[in-house]
């Protein structure tokens, strides 16, 4: 008599992974909600095969049990003797035969139901898997161009919008109210912009005439000396309010994505803001040093040159006697770099991130010196950002500031 097979191993799990996303290393990890959506669906559809299963595999056992049972008996047995005849089996012994027989048959057939059964599972939840990734991607496109969009808007485009076609249902009610708000940033940012620019395009001209007046009168030999030591005050105050208007101008301007980009060598840059602050680094006794290496990138030759130009001059004269300051630039990946180092006062950490910050300064909250009008490094962060870039100050061991301005090559 053969032997019953053995029985059936457990299922393997499906080995399913979802596509990498492209320049996504940590696809996996994220959990994402078409990746949940997909294992949802798959797993619903895994445990109601596995229930759907359990139930035939049980009623196919249940019924094969009752019809375990015999219908027959062997009730006579006839032989004709040969020479080599032997002892012919009892009655019994041939109805148990016959019984066992059955019975193997009956695992058999379980045995192959169970794994057949489990086989079409497996290669069901497969496509299950697949068809949900699918579909969850399917549902989910209104988000992703949601995403998209809110992507370019952070990179201070304010003109896109979602513009989503489709039913009227809670993705197409969502992309709708985005819009709306991104119609209202877009006309309050505008109108900010436009004010900015207006109000300093039209103090501009009186500053002109005075600083036109002033000169004239200055010029004249036989003015009084109080009046003379009265107009360069007045003069110098002028000039003052001029750099004020020009830093609200650029900033109002800067704050815009730069749209049309050039080739632009950060070394040249940087090589002509140290040219124009030479001069006075050397009346204030600073020595400026650093190796620049070509750096170039896409972007505003101006801006850049402004960024660099604001930075070295905050760098030599919030500086001490006998102090250096350090300019280098260098490539890094897909990365151009801007450091300028300085020596001086100690900062506190805490304080850094207010030197970004419009008209503020360490420990002031307006400005209040004759070293600059509080704009520069308010300037020089917003053209960073326009480029797609990023800067940092931190705090140099010993006095002074390490200010690194990271640009997209």
């Amino acid at each position: 008599m053969a032997t019953a097979p053995p029985p059936p191993a457990a299922p393997p799990k499906p080995n399913w992974e979802p596509p990498r996303s492209a320049g996504r290393t940590d696809f996996l990890l994220r959990p994402t909600i078409r990746i949940r959506l997909t294992l949802l669906y798959g797993g619903m559809f895994l445990i109601a095969g596995v229930l759907l299963l359990t139930i035939i595999y049980l009623l196919a056992a249940d019924a094969l049990n009752r019809g375990s049972h015999l219908p027959f008996q062997i009730v006579r047995l006839e032989y004709k003797p040969t020479s080599n005849a032997c002892q012919l089996p009892s009655q019994g012994d041939v109805n148990q035969a016959v019984a066992d027989c059955f019975e193997h048959q009956r695992k058999v057939a379980l045995s192959g139901l169970l794994r057949r059964s489990l086989l079409a599972l497996m290669g069901l939840s497969v496509i299950a898997f697949a068809f949900g990734y699918a579909m969850a991607g399917r549902v989910l496109s209104p988000l992703g161009r949601i995403t998209r969009t809110a992507r370019q808007v952070a990179g201070s485009d304010l003109s896109r919008r979602i513009e989503l076609d489709g039913p009227d249902d809670e993705l197409k009610e969502l992309a709708d109210t985005f819009d709306e708000m991104l119609e209202r940033l877009d006309r309050a940012f505008t109108a900010q912009q436009r004010f900015v620019a207006n109000a300093s395009h039209e103090l501009r001209t009186p500053l002109a005439i005075n600083r036109t007046l002033l000169e004239v009168q200055l010029s004249d030999p036989g003015a009084p000396p109080e009046l003379v030591q009265l107009g360069k005050t007045l003069l110098a105050t002028n000039e003052r309010s001029e750099q004020l208007v020009e830093g609200l101008l650029l900033l109002a301007r800067s704050d815009n994505e730069i749209v049309d980009r050039k080739p632009v060598d950060l070394a040249e840059v940087a090589t002509r803001a140290v040219d124009q602050v030479r001069t006075e680094a050397q009346t204030r006794g600073v020595e400026l040093r650093g190796h620049r290496r070509p750096a170039v990138v896409q972007g505003n030759g101006v801006l850049l040159e402004r960024i660099a130009l604001n930075l070295v001059q905050n760098a030599v004269r919030y500086n001490v006697p006998d102090g250096w300051v350090e300019v280098t630039t260098e490539t890094s990946g897909a990365e151009a770099v801007l450091v300028v180092s300085n020596t001086g006062p100690v900062v506190p950490a805490y304080e850094l991130d207010n030197i970004f910050e419009p008209f503020r300064r360490l420990r002031t909250e307006r400005t209040g010196s004759d070293k600059g009008v509080g704009l520069g490094l308010s300037i020089a962060r917003s053209v960073a950002r326009a480029h797609g870039g990023r800067i940092t100050a931190q705090p140099r061991e010993g006095g002074g500031l390490v200010m690194r301005v990271v640009l997209p090559v």
